[in-house]
């Protein structure tokens, strides 16, 4: 048995470990380490900077630890009910040059890597949490995403612009959405900035439309669970699952309307763009075999309108279990990838999303896409050449892929280590699961009652995705993050 008391150490070495053998850089290096000790402070306003919009009520609202701010948003009413919702942006490239030590080795690893063991931020804490962050009460620059949005949930217009811009309010999704729920008090945050309490309802009221608006569309209900260990000291006493709620809905639709306007934006200006992509599913015929199980008939061809209506469907019919349907569903999808378009090309869009126009651009400290987009969109706007030419961006956009999935795994080992030691002195007992992946590979399910995930390594015969099964843990290997179940028949 592994000593408790050191249970955080071992998650740490381990996590490093598996950095390096997924190809990704765990350390910054002494040329990125001098680099940072000549950067003095933040980035300065120059005559290019035509707006100054610090006066207004901006507010960021993100994870309770969350250091890395990169954006804030606020809203204006307009007449006949329409409202305007502006999305600031970071400027991170304003002190991240192409071809800087800095640059160099987010480019590597184009993603911050959050594991149970560590944090391996993208950019280095003096700037993602500091001099790049849209940290409270200190003025930084931004690019500045201009929508309005009607009453009916349509995005009427939208602009990009470059500004100066002051957080306010440094907010949490949990506090935030405690008091739009009336399961809390006003935060004290809030309270303390005159008018930003009704600005907040604004624009929870406008991403409410936004919401409603995408799912009509087809944008899928999907239901995640997502968990993160809890530690006492050096000790994992448990699993915490992170879920969806009014706050984190307000921040994800406000930024995917954002995303969109800003790939119209590059295509206006006959720029090219680096495109998020979920492709039409290849598995779609289990998920009309999964929607026939629950009662529900899907067409032989894909349409995310009508998954979107059998989902909605189901979670009314069956609240508690959705979240393993939606599971189903995601792993049927498959992934996400980043694909460079010229502008005008016929771009397969975001399937999930129900949207064709879709990019990454609104976190730039913590993705290297989002640092590519706000290159492009500040050189258009600029009137300037175009910084990376199609196969450049084709290349970088296939290597950004490829780290994402590499991060994804590398969190991942790193979780079940940290699910392995947590499961430790339980080898024997039996527990219900789901089926999240049936291959060639290898066949896995997800516990019930714990969210872990681990291999069937016998009796998984006849299992495809979305069955219920019942299994026994029989090993764990923590330092590999192998948890291995049997099936039990009966």
């Amino acid at each position: 048995m592994i000593d408790e008391t050191k249970q955080r150490a071992i998650l740490r070495s381990i996590a490093h470990r598996v950095m390096l053998e997924r190809g990704l850089l765990p350390d910054f290096s002494p040329e990125v380490l001098a680099e940072l000790d000549r950067i003095a402070g933040p980035a300065l306003p120059d005559s290019s900077i035509s707006h100054d919009l610090r006066d207004l009520p901006w507010c960021s609202i993100d994870n309770d630890d969350s250091l890395d701010l990169d954006q804030i948003t606020v809203a204006e009413a307009l007449p006949d009910g329409a409202a305007r919702i502006l999305v600031a942006i970071a400027d991170v490239d304003a002190l991240v040059r192409v071809g800087s030590a800095i640059d160099d080795h987010a480019r590597t690893n184009t993603t911050s890597v959050y594991t149970a063991g560590d944090k391996f931020p993208m950019l280095p804490d003096k700037l993602s949490t500091d001099l790049t962050s849209l940290n409270q009460d200190q003025d930084r620059l931004a690019t500045v995403i201009d929508m309005v949005v009607a009453a009916d949930g349509t995005l009427r217009e939208s602009d990009l612009y470059r500004a100066v811009v002051r957080n306010h309010a440094k907010l949490t999704y949990s506090g935030v959405a405690a008091w739009l729920e009336a399961r809390g008090p006003m935060p004290n945050a809030v309270a303390a900035v005159p008018g930003l309490a009704e600005n907040l309802l604004l624009q929870d009221k406008v991403a409410q439309l936004l919401k409603g608006r995408r799912h009509a569309l087809g944008a899928l209900s999907l239901q995640t669970i997502e968990a993160r260990p809890l530690f006492e000291g050096e000790r994992i006493t448990s699993l915490q699952v992170q879920e969806k709620n009014r706050a984190t809905e307000l921040i994800e639709d406000f930024m995917i309307a954002a995303n969109g306007a800003t790939v119209r934006f590059l295509t206006a200006h006959n720029f090219p763009s680096v495109r998020r992509v979920v492709h039409i599913p290849k598995r779609w015929d289990r998920i009309v075999e999964v929607a026939a199980e629950h009662g529900s008939k899907l067409p032989a061809t894909p349409s995310s309108k009508a998954l979107e209506d059998f989902l909605t469907t189901a979670r009314a019919a069956d609240p508690v279990t959705f979240p393993d349907l939606s599971l189903t569903i995601i792993k049927l999808l498959g992934p996400g990838e980043y694909a460079a378009e010229l502008p005008g090309a016929n771009a397969e869009g975001h399937f999930g999303l129900a949207v064709r126009d879709y990019t990454h651009s609104t976190a730039p400290n913590r993705r290297y896409p989002d640092v590519i987009t706000q290159r492009l969109t500040k050189a258009a706007l600029a009137h300037s050449p175009v910084p990376y030419d199609i196969d450049e961006l084709t290349e970088l956009a296939r290597h950004c892929t490829q780290q994402e999935d590499a991060a994804n795994k590398a969190e991942r080992q790193v979780g079940k280590s940290a699910a392995a030691l947590l499961l430790e002195s339980r080898i024997g007992e039996q527990f219900d699961a789901i089926v999240t992946g049936a291959a060639d590979k290898g066949t896995w399910a997800r516990l019930l009652t714990i969210p872990v995930e681990g291999r069937v390594v016998q009796g998984f015969q006849g299992l495809d995705v979305g069955h219920h099964t019942r299994v026994q843990l029989i090993s764990v290997d923590i330092d590999r993050g192998f948890i291995d179940f049997r099936r039990v028949r009966g």
